[in-house]
């Protein structure tokens, strides 16, 4: 879907697929190699990596400048002091959690003063995501494995982004009516009973829509939510990167 969304958008784009038993030494000579690259604008690794490989290290031996996901170390600290806007932002933001934050301006959603609850922690989305929404002056809670009571927790929030990868762990129950429900979650779940021939999965995200769309007022379904979003920024990253060169 990348590569299609870079050929529609009139950007070259190269992939390097490697067998899972590839070597680290071989995926830092390719990173070195097109950092030094200068026709190279964008990097991105695609996550997540084999069990024997040190994900960290990878992410770290990227350019900071070429850095599209957002993922370099710099960049994270970036994120953390930076104060203006997001999308002037003179350096990469995730591209996951920079979309959500675009479907909800695009909803035109108010998140000053409003209650925010991120289930997740991660540093791919829910960490920036909640960075994002403090810098739209929203009062955020991350919940996460070890939060007591998460339901009571959500059901307090006026916006919910929901990242944890757990099929369906939101219910509708938990939400509280009239809030914004963004569900960042794709986990494949077999189909019962199944058809034959047919397919023996569906993509289902976080949150269990079919509850959850009867008391929020906005809610993104999966798929076809949050995952073209994430393109989208990734492709605005990749130009941006582009034009801080010039």
């Amino acid at each position: 879907m990348k590569k299609k969304a870079c050929a529609a958008a009139g950007i070259a784009s190269t992939g390097y697929d490697y067998e899972e038993n590839v070597t680290e030494e071989e995926l830092l000579e390719t990173i070195d190699k097109l950092n030094q690259d200068p026709t190279i604008n964008g990097i991105l690794v695609q996550l997540p990596l084999p069990n024997h490989i040190d994900q960290s290290k990878i992410l770290e031996a990227v350019d900071p400048n070429k850095d599209v996901d957002g993922l370099h170390p710099v960049n994270i600290a970036n994120l953390q002091l930076y104060s203006g806007q997001a999308t002037e932002a003179p350096f990469s933001i995730p591209c996951t959690p920079l979309g959500c934050l675009a479907l909800l301006d695009r909803c035109g959603v108010e998140l000053a003063g409003k209650h925010c609850v991120v289930i997740g922690r991660s540093v791919l989305v829910g960490l920036p995501m909640a960075r994002l929404l403090i810098g739209r002056d929203a009062t955020v809670s991350i919940c996460h494995s070890k939060t007591a009571d998460i339901r009571s927790v959500v059901k307090s929030a006026d916006v919910v982004v929901a990242a944890v990868g757990r099929a369906a762990l939101v219910k509708g129950d938990w939400i509280k009516p009239g809030a914004v429900v963004i569900d960042v979650g794709i986990n494949s779940v077999d189909i019962v009973p199944k058809k034959p021939g047919g397919k023996t999965y569906k993509l289902v995200g976080d949150v269990e829509y079919e509850s959850a769309s009867e008391v929020a007022s906005i809610i993104t379904p999966v798929p076809g939510g949050v995952g073209p979003m994430t393109i989208a920024i990734l492709l605005s990253n990749t130009l941006a990167a582009f034009e801080r060169t010039l």
